[in-house]
């Protein structure tokens, strides 16, 4: 027999962006249950990436992107201090090795500014030597609100106050479809025991399995369901004396922000991620790519000792755009996109998903009229 439970609100998904979103609804005094599939929270995306809390320079104006990773950053730092999660403002510097790219970066401060980070600093190679002295580059942009957050302790914190508000985090229980009539969703459950939640609301931050589950939700526009691309990311890791204090990237491309530097809480220094197009989800890191990491390190960081690198972890990241799209925005769809009352659906949240995560909590909260 399949039990069934009321509650206010359902979230799909207990990565940092579900959880967040689970917290947002819960501080609008919303009974809400958090459903997750995996054995644990966050196992997935949220787990698998450099743990950057990014400033939100290269985003498009006027996009997801760009408004809620600017929120999200000052909201998630205050987060962090408030609530005792291990973090750093570290910074970064984004380099150029030629005079082509120095007019990139001109570009991207451009762009920074327009989304709202005005605190870029232009230095010169010189200067650059006095905060890294391993880096080569003609220019640089130091920017000094960009840092790192220890992701795990940032879910657990959210966990935390989920179920302080009186919300449950349920882990091995997978979605198997969602119906909904008079205004009401009901969620159908796989786990140990079927069960049926049926609620006002329902989030769907499923990451990588949005798009196996939409077609699942009764009455959801196929048209509205955009293609899923899995596009891998692999990390190495720098054995051996760290050389940096702070983030080191190269100039973006179209699909990742460029194999760079970045340091964790206890200091240590991996490279990553590249770009790796896949067609099913595997997380094994290839260690013949370091071959390519050299290359790619070494034109910022030219001292990089030969056999320093080992394997070291690989994330996928959620794609709506493949090899020969450009660049993509989060796609969050509420019911003035599919007509569905009560539900949100988000699609391709990638990077700076983590950086985003409180922003985008309330700003679905807000989509689906919590007040």
């Amino acid at each position: 027999m399949t039990e069934r439970e009321r509650v206010d609100a359902v979230v799909v998904g207990a990565g940092v962006v579900g959880l967040a979103a689970a917290r947002s609804l819960a501080r609008r005094k919303r009974e809400v249950v958090v459903l997750e599939a995996a054995e644990r929270i966050g196992s997935g995306v949220s787990s698998r990436n450099s743990e950057v809390i990014h400033a939100g320079i290269y985003y498009p104006r006027n996009s997801l992107k760009a408004r809620l990773c600017v929120q999200g950053k000052a909201m998630l730092y205050e987060y962090c201090a408030s609530h005792g999660v291990a973090h750093d403002r570290c910074g970064k510097l984004i380099v150029a090795g030629s005079e082509q790219e120095k007019a990139l970066l001109s570009d991207l401060k451009e762009r920074a500014a327009v989304n709202g980070v005005d605190d870029l600093e232009w230095l010169a190679p010189a200067e650059v030597a006095g905060l890294e002295p391993e880096i080569q580059c003609v220019s640089a942009l130091l920017s000094p609100s960009t840092g790192i957050v220890d992701a795990h302790a940032l879910m657990l914190s959210l966990t935390g106050e989920i179920e302080d508000a009186g919300g449950h985090v349920v882990t091995a229980t997978r979605v198997t479809g969602v119906a909904h009539a008079g205004g009401l969703l009901t969620v159908a459950t796989e786990s140990s025991g079927d069960m049926e939640l049926i609620a006002d609301r329902l989030v769907v931050a499923a990451g990588l399995s949005s798009q196996q589950l939409a077609p699942h939700i009764d009455g959801f526009p196929p048209g509205l369901i955009p293609p899923l691309y899995l596009c891998k990311g692999n990390y190495f890791i720098l054995t051996g004396v760290k050389p940096f204090s702070r983030l080191i990237y190269p100039v973006p491309d179209r699909h990742s922000l460029g194999v760079h530097a970045t340091i964790d809480l206890e200091g240590s220094v991996r490279f990553g991620p590249d770009t790796e197009w896949i067609d099913h989800e595997d997380y094994k890191v290839d260690p013949s790519r370091a071959d390519c990491f050299y290359d790619a390190i070494r034109k910022y960081y030219p001292g990089l000792p030969d056999g320093s690198l080992a394997p070291g972890y690989a994330g996928v990241r959620p794609k709506t755009s493949g090899p020969a799209g450009g660049g993509q925005d989060f796609d969050i769809q509420g019911p003035d996109r599919h007509g569905i009352t009560g539900l949100a659906v988000l699609f391709g949240i990638e990077s700076p998903g983590l950086t985003s995560c409180l922003a985008i909590g309330e700003y679905i909260a807000e989509l689906l009229g919590a007040r």
